[in-house]
């Protein structure tokens, strides 16, 4: 007991840290996953994503291991999949003891829904996503899955039409054979959960100009690489300076 009450102590410090203030609902269904499940923030369990929580592959595998599960068996669905156009479909059977029928699950994975980031890894993509699905079915977890969203498998919502436009001539766009810069700059966000508008806010006060697509190609990689070494080296002082960003626009307006 008192090692789940740490527990949801820690995460909930680490959920503010990460994500500002949350609703009473996320508190309340946090402390839930806490205590039925021992999922940790710290070791990269659960994600929030749009003001909801989502469950990651770590997270799925761990409740298995607690629950002592005895194996996952997972299988090339060969008819479905074409290794030319790298579309790969996968079925999974988790097996929660040994007598157990198992739990089936199916993910699939081609360039059409995956990130241009993970290009080429279609097929661990679409295997990944068939062992979740398999693990959420075999206990009865509801939340859905990281690996499962367009948030890996497409560029976020904010980058489409919020940050940078993907139509802009700086570099990077088709054909450059260049990796594109929106996504070098959307695995950063997603990687250290950084705030995608004071992100952008930064860039564009980085780079001099009113918005980050009227910035130069060599401009944004010298800021991706900033930003980069900043949050690995310490992502707190990162956050305090982002935040800078969101008092200075409440002065503007």
């Amino acid at each position: 007991m008192r090692r789940k009450i740490g527990l949801l102590r820690s995460n909930a410090r680490l959920a503010r840290n990460r994500w500002g203030t949350l609703p009473a609902e996320a508190i309340a269904c946090l402390a839930d996953l806490t205590k039925r499940h021992s999922l940790s923030i710290g070791a990269g369990h659960l994600r929030m994503l749009d003001g909801r929580w989502f469950i990651t592959n770590s997270g799925l595998l761990h409740i298995a291991q607690r629950r002592g599960c005895v194996g996952i068996k997972t299988m090339l669905q060969r008819v479905y999949s074409d290794p030319n156009q790298s579309c790969w479909v996968f079925k999974a059977i988790v097996f929660k003891t040994r007598r157990s029928k198992g739990f089936e699950g199916y993910g699939d994975a081609n360039p059409s829904n995956v990130s241009s980031i993970v290009h080429g890894a279609e097929m661990r993509v679409a295997e990944t996503r068939a062992v979740n699905r398999a693990l959420r079915k075999a206990y009865g977890i509801g939340l859905c899955s990281v690996e499962e969203l367009g948030y890996l498998s497409a560029p976020p919502e904010w980058i489409q039409g919020k940050g940078i436009d993907s139509s802009h001539s700086n570099g990077d766009g088709p054909g450059t054979g260049q990796p594109r810069l929106r996504d070098k700059l959307c695995l950063l966000i997603r990687k250290y959960e950084l705030d995608p508008t004071l992100v952008k806010r930064y860039a564009a006060d980085f780079c001099g100009t009113e918005a980050l697509r009227d910035a130069s190609r060599d401009l944004v990689e010298a800021f991706i690489s900033t930003l980069a070494e900043e949050a690995a080296k310490d992502r707190a002082a990162l956050i305090c300076k982002l935040n800078g960003y969101n008092q200075l626009s409440e002065v503007k307006s």
